[in-house]
């Protein structure tokens, strides 16, 4: 028997203005599936990104080139090092990212932005700002269990996820987890508000009836990511410091208390060009990732859709 299609061009509802009944727990399950998959396909040059980014005495741990850290990585720790970190993420990606993809489907529903063939900037920028929030006070304290899992030698520190959770909380307490919290919001917050924005506007006038259009979903969300990750990058560079200070050697490193702290310090040792360090692996990473992040969010969303108005 022929399966019926995810998405039939002969039913009249509307895809982007979700149906009464599409039910919170739908929204969050494709959040979190979009999720997962977004962060373990690029997870390696995620890692590569952390290990150019931290700021280091040692020269000798410095890393310079996508490609040449991530060979010198894999030919001195092993390649599965690029992977250190990834359970973490697995852990925290989807309760994070469904409560992100949850919140931004409410407020922007509230603020009316899901109306067909009209883009609405404020709805758009608003539900990414309050989804951004939401999730990363969730998320933050598994990121900084990926990052101090990513950095040089860490296998000889931590043996597993939850080993790094019970050191950190041990040597640093809990405020170790959320050090970064300040500075990962002035990162994200502008990050998610320019991609959410970027990618309506880039889908709408792709795509002005929001018929699902895998095509649309994914250029539009490669383009809007890589724009929105370019331009945040320096506090990106900071957050990873804060995240992974209590593992440096080096004592100034290890006592920046926070973002103003941390931006001192950077550009006195290297300028202004050291708030851009990892800007090309954050792009290549972002780019696929949202790419596959919003594919998979519109793939699981329409599937639930096509499920909900199937039903008798």
């Amino acid at each position: 028997m022929t399966q019926p299609n995810i998405i039939d061009e002969e039913e009249d509802y509307d895809y982007e203005s979700l149906p009464p009944n599409f039910s919170l727990i739908q929204n969050m399950a494709a959040g979190a599936f979009a999720g997962i998959a977004e962060h373990c396909a690029m997870y390696p040059i995620d890692a590569v990104k952390t290990r150019m980014q931290i700021v280091n005495s040692n020269p000798a741990a410095v890393y310079h080139g996508v490609v040449q850290s991530t060979y010198r990585i894999a030919s001195t720790e092993g390649v599965f090092s690029l992977w250190r970190g990834m359970s973490s993420v697995i852990a925290g990606a989807g309760p994070a990212h469904a409560v992100y993809f949850a919140t931004y489907e409410a407020v922007k529903h509230l603020m009316g932005g899901n109306k067909v063939g009209e883009h609405h900037f404020l709805a758009a920028a608003t539900s990414g700002a309050c989804a951004t929030i939401a999730s990363d006070a969730l998320m933050n304290p598994f990121d900084v269990i990926k990052q101090r899992m990513q950095i040089q030698n860490s296998a000889k520190m931590y043996r597993s996820m939850l080993d790094c959770a019970k050191y950190v909380y041990r040597n640093e307490g809990l405020g170790a987890f959320y050090v970064s919290y300040p500075t990962t919001l002035s990162m994200t917050v502008p990050f998610t508000a320019l991609q959410f924005l970027a990618y309506e506007s880039i889908s709408t006038s792709m795509n002005p009836t929001k018929k699902y259009d895998p095509a649309t979903h994914c250029l539009a969300g490669a383009v809007a990511g890589g724009f929105a990750a370019a331009l945040t990058t320096p506090m990106d560079v900071i957050k990873t410091m804060l995240q992974t200070r209590g593992a440096a050697q080096d004592a100034e490193v290890r006592a920046v208390s926070g973002f103003v702290a941390g931006c001192k310090l950077l550009y006195r040792r290297e300028g202004v060009k050291g708030f851009f360090k990892g800007l090309k692996p954050r792009v290549l990473t972002t780019m696929p990732s949202t790419a596959i992040c919003w594919s998979a969010y519109e793939a699981s969303k329409a599937y639930f859709i096509h499920q909900n108005n199937s039903q008798p």
